[in-house]
């Protein structure tokens, strides 16, 4: 069920794509990427792309999904029309609350450092380095008995986000890693092969027709050039064929294979 907008809750006063804090009509809060950001609407695309491939890989991003922002809604909202904000279709993260940024001391804490390893194999296959350049795309919360890791802002997929068909022929074939920051820290001392293998698989399980539909999902006035969204297609069916030669790389960066971590990764 598509999620529509009820009520405008104001700037959220973090991010190069301006976002902004809506609740939905499921009475929940979410961080919504508009069409009209900086970066243009790649980003929206980028966005739905990582939200389809948590789906299907089990990643810890926050729910997500495209929302609509309806014209009587946005034309009885002062604050929505001084920002030139459009009615049609936007994307929506969930709002987590009480959260803190990722750093080498309170990464110990996180009770799902194992799920790291599907976002970093999802952040490889799309060339995000945004991950760890940006030291606020990975987050720490304290839920019932335990501290959370979770991803977010897949604005930058694809190296810088707003991609080309000819960007994406050039990066379809490049395997490079991404060891800076919290990466290598859980390179270094927490993960494994065997924190990989799982999302590996669900990667290679991912069929022709499913990439295609993902594409197929996204709005037309996101990306409305039929040779963008067959060049998309394109590099989603090679870099799933080629996700055993982009994890044989990250699996160099591991020290000792066969270490037992000594934390707890509980999923």
């Amino acid at each position: 069920m598509m999620l529509i907008a009820v009520e405008y809750l104001g700037e959220i006063g973090v991010g190069v794509t301006s976002p902004r804090l809506f609740r939905a009509n499921d009475g929940n809060v979410y961080v919504v990427k508009l069409q009209n950001n900086r970066l243009g609407q790649k980003v929206l695309v980028n966005e739905l792309l990582a939200c389809q491939f948590a789906k299907l890989m089990d990643l810890c991003f926050p729910e997500g999904g495209i929302i609509c922002l309806e014209a009587p809604f946005v034309e009885k909202n002062k604050r929505l029309k001084a920002a030139r904000i459009k009615p049609g279709y936007h994307f929506a993260s969930r709002y987590l609350s009480s959260t803190e940024y990722v750093g080498r001391r309170n990464l110990a804490r996180a009770a799902n450092k194992a799920q790291m390893a599907g976002i970093m194999l999802f952040d490889h296959f799309f060339h995000n380095v945004d991950r760890t350049w940006n030291r606020k795309n990975l987050l720490l919360r304290r839920e019932a008995n335990a501290y959370r890791l979770y991803a977010i802002d897949n604005s930058h997929l694809f190296r810088r986000g707003r991609w080309t068909v000819a960007s994406l022929e050039k990066l379809v074939d490049r395997v490079g890693v991404n060891k800076r920051r919290t990466f290598g820290w859980l390179l270094k001392h927490y993960l494994t092969k065997d924190d990989f293998y799982d999302y590996i698989n669900k990667v290679k399980a991912i069929t022709d027709k499913q990439l295609r539909t993902m594409v197929a999902e996204i709005p037309q006035e996101w990306l409305p050039e039929q040779l963008e969204r067959e060049a998309l297609i394109n590099y989603l069916i090679k870099r799933r064929d080629m996700v055993d030669q982009i994890v044989e790389q990250i699996f160099k960066l591991i020290p000792d294979v066969d270490r037992t971590a000594q934390v707890n990764k509980r999923k």
